[in-house]
């Protein structure tokens, strides 16, 4: 009995206990799949939240100015056909295509490329550009001969901003792409795409036996699955990101439709690499590859990107043209075994070359220096984040052939300085800019003898002492008094002994190291005196020059020493060409800029850099400076620029040369270019080098090969002209010895007459006898 009650407690427990089991294996299961269910949905919203804006990181796109041809412009027909060169246009016997052209004799045909601009698109243009020496004579149309006034090339890309991954990409949509792509597509990665749902497990089965047998090129994931993995997940290997890809996969297709994750897939995937740049999506590809626009592309072409999917280093063009071409081929079979070709296009396709251009359109900058002067102003009215993904469209003041101009002559006339004066091989660096001598548009900047070397930026970033450069800004504080000093006043050129309380007693010296006593003001501006000009600076007050130099356009607080005169203070060449750049544009203080315009993606107008010109030297002072700096060049430290340039060009300009020749520089300009050259050394170490036998010669070279403007100076209305003797300032006449006409401001020339002046009494005398027997 005690037995049976036993066993039936022992089989109550066992019952229980399995009841118990059962509850929380039960009570387990429902917790899953409520875990479960709350992840699915989580996935969802994160499939949703991401997918539904679609919105990639696009990079902002930097372009050079656009060449504008116009009847009449100075443009020779080899320079049209160097421009067209430089935008990828290809050469053909009859131009059809956008992007082609032809030169015959003084004729250049041509078919320019489609472009949008702030003020709206431009259509591709047939045209034909006839040449009358070195100027444009006419511009007609290919077609029925008409008359065109203007005409704007594409401009060339020259880089841009890109997000913190580097990735590039071109946007299309899916009416973009030609068929013949998605069938390539289609037929390798994912022929059931229209009839699954996000994952196929017959295409997974099948792609197992296939790679087993080694039958096909086929892989097991869906379109859909490999843009998820792309789209969302991180490139691990597990069991969990695979089943996350496939639950993705499945809740992609329930909200979206097959064109809609095509069209996303085709601007996502990952084709190819540019230095530190990643290219994304058949639309960029097509062009990095193609140099042609995606709709363009033929079905060989297509094909070879489609292959290039499985590894696009692998399977690179340029670097491994025997395997691309092996995987083009069997993409071209699968596209034949799913009928999308024709055996007779498979046999034409095979046997047809890669097409791939030799050199692929630039991403990243070929101008790096100019570059980051582009990304300083833009970042006075943009965030990063802004300018590295909405694909903002930036147009510069960028002039290709100015800068290429600029960095040959750098790079070139260094290396002949060190070896023309035995100095150690690459040691010399420089830096230069090259503006729009009128409205203040950088031209070029070249930041280093290595002008693709996008490290220190020395013509923005180089704080050195400026020599010379500093004296128009204590001549100008003078002339603009005109009562007390004009260009033919007598300066102290005897020694100077400067004595302050704290401070060491400072004495300056002259570059010949002799005194020449009492010089005219603008023959101490010719030869560069220092002693001169120091006296002259401490007469006038160093606070007066350094509130000049502020409205000359040095834009922050100088420390104003005596020393300041003789320009002890460091600028960096951005700075000295602002100062220059005022007394280039006859006394209108004008921004240097670097950008035109910003538009949006879409093309849409987002914002414009007009000119900002305001007038802080009036125009007679500014036309006296500017005088005595052509003298500089005539008669001066710089008239070995004759050795490079023709005198009639007027250049004026001044050198600049720091103490133990540590620093080298010039600044000048013509009718239609301002340039700022510095060389030196990084470590501070003497160059051996005067601004006239350095930095000059590398200004030369570099204007030798632009043409050139001659600097016209226009007349203010109250400047008379007035024969000087040069060693007493006093007033003379043309046919007297020593003498030179200098301009003056009326009513401030010298009254008294020198010997042989007009008011000598010898003349008085010739005079009395002319009107006696006239």
């Amino acid at each position: 009995m005690r037995s049976g009650k036993q066993t039936q407690r022992k089989k109550a427990t066992k019952n229980k206990r399995r009841f118990t089991k059962r509850k929380f294996l039960l009570t387990a299961a429902l917790v899953g799949l409520l875990l479960a269910a709350l992840y699915v949905v989580y996935l969802d919203f994160t499939v949703r939240s991401r997918f539904e804006g679609r919105r990639f990181a696009l990079p902002a796109r930097v372009y050079a100015r656009p060449l504008e041809l116009y009847a009449g412009l100075k443009l020779k027909p080899a320079e049209l056909v160097a421009e067209l060169e430089l935008l990828g246009y290809r050469e053909a016997a009859t131009p059809r295509e956008p992007g082609s052209y032809r030169w015959r004799n003084q004729q250049v045909e041509l078919v320019t490329r489609p472009f949008t601009y702030g003020d709206g698109p431009q259509e591709a243009n047939s045209l034909r550009v006839t040449f009358a020496g070195d100027r444009v004579q006419v511009l007609q149309g290919r077609a029925d001969n008409a008359s065109i006034e203007l005409l704007r090339l594409d401009p060339a890309l020259i880089g841009g901003i890109y997000p913190g991954n580097n990735e590039d990409r071109v946007l299309v949509r899916l009416d973009e792409v030609p068929q013949l792509l998605v069938d390539a597509l289609i037929a390798v990665e994912d022929v059931r795409f229209y009839a699954h749902r996000g994952i196929d497990p017959r295409g997974i089965a099948r792609a197992l036996v296939m790679t087993v047998s080694g039958k096909s090129v086929q892989g097991g994931s869906t379109l859909t699955q490999q843009l998820v993995k792309n789209f969302f997940l991180s490139a691990e290997r597990t069991v969990r990101r695979k089943l996350n890809e496939m639950t993705m996969a499945l809740l992609l297709e329930v909200h979206y439709s097959k064109e809609e994750i095509l069209e996303t897939y085709l601007n996502e995937v990952y084709l190819g690499q540019d230095g530190n740049r990643a290219i994304h999506g058949f639309g960029l590809a097509s062009s990095f590859f193609f140099d042609k626009p995606l709709m363009q592309i033929d079905l060989t072409e297509a094909a070879l990107l489609v292959g290039m999917l499985k590894g696009p280093a692998y399977y690179s063009p340029r670097r491994h043209p025997q395997r691309a071409l092996n995987r083009r081929n069997l993409v071209l079979g699968e596209m034949a075994e799913a009928s999308f070709i024709t055996d007779q296009q498979l046999l034409a396709g095979r046997i047809t070359s890669l097409g791939v251009v030799e050199r692929p359109p630039r991403g990243t900058s070929p101008y790096p220096a100019f570059l980051s002067l582009i990304h300083r102003q833009l970042r006075r009215d943009y965030r990063d984040e802004d300018l590295r993904s909405e694909g903002l469209q930036i147009f510069t003041t960028l002039d290709p052939w100015v800068q290429r101009a600029a960095e040959n002559a750098l790079s070139k006339q260094l290396q002949r300085l060190e070896q023309g004066r035995g100095i150690a091989e690459d040691s010399l660096q420089g830096a230069l800019l090259v503006t729009d001598a009128q409205n203040g548009e950088v031209q070029a900047v070249v930041g280093g003898r290595d002008p693709r070397f996008e490290g220190f930026n020395r013509a923005l970033d180089a704080q050195r002492p400026i020599g010379s450069l500093i004296k128009p800004a204590v001549f100008l504080t003078a002339l603009q008094q005109p009562q007390s000093y004009t260009l033919a006043t007598l300066l102290d050129d005897s020694p100077l002994l400067l004595q302050q309380p704290g401070t060491e007693d400072w004495q300056p010296q002259n570059y010949d190291k002799e005194f020449h006593g009492q010089v005219p003001l603008h023959t101490a501006l010719t030869h560069s005196y220092n002693v001169s000009t120091a006296r002259l600076g401490l007469q006038l007050g160093v606070p007066s020059v350094m509130d000049n130099l502020r409205r000359l356009g040095v834009d922050r607080e100088l420390p104003g020493y005596a020393a300041s005169l003789l320009g002890a203070d460091t600028f960096s060449p951005l700075e000295v060409a602002q100062l220059y750049q005022t007394l280039a544009s006859g006394g209108f203080r004008t921004p240097l800029r670097a950008i035109r315009e910003v538009l949006t993606f879409t093309g849409q107008p987002l914002q414009r850099y007009p000119l900002d010109v305001e007038q802080v030297v009036d125009a007679s002072s500014n036309y006296l400076l500017t005088a005595a700096l052509q003298e500089v060049v005539q008669e001066g430290t710089a008239k070995g620029l004759h050795r490079y340039l023709p005198k009639e060009l007027g250049i004026a300009g001044k050198t600049g040369t720091t103490d133990d020749f540590r620093d080298s520089w010039f600044a000048g300009f013509s009718g239609d270019r301002l340039g700022v050259v510095w060389v030196g050394r990084d470590d501070n170490q003497p160059a051996g080098l005067t601004g006239a036998s350095g930095a000059m010669t590398v200004w030369a070279e570099m204007m030798a090969g632009l043409d050139l403007e001659p600097l016209v100076l226009p007349v203010p209305d109250n400047i008379e002209r007035v024969w000087i003797e040069s060693q007493s300032g006093l007033r003379s006449a043309s046919g007297c010895p020593d003498v030179i006409e200098l301009p003056f401001i009326v009513g401030s020339a010298p009254t008294e007459s020198a010997a042989c002046g007009p008011g000598s009494v010898g003349n008085s005398i010739k005079s009395w006898f002319e009107r006696i027997f006239q």
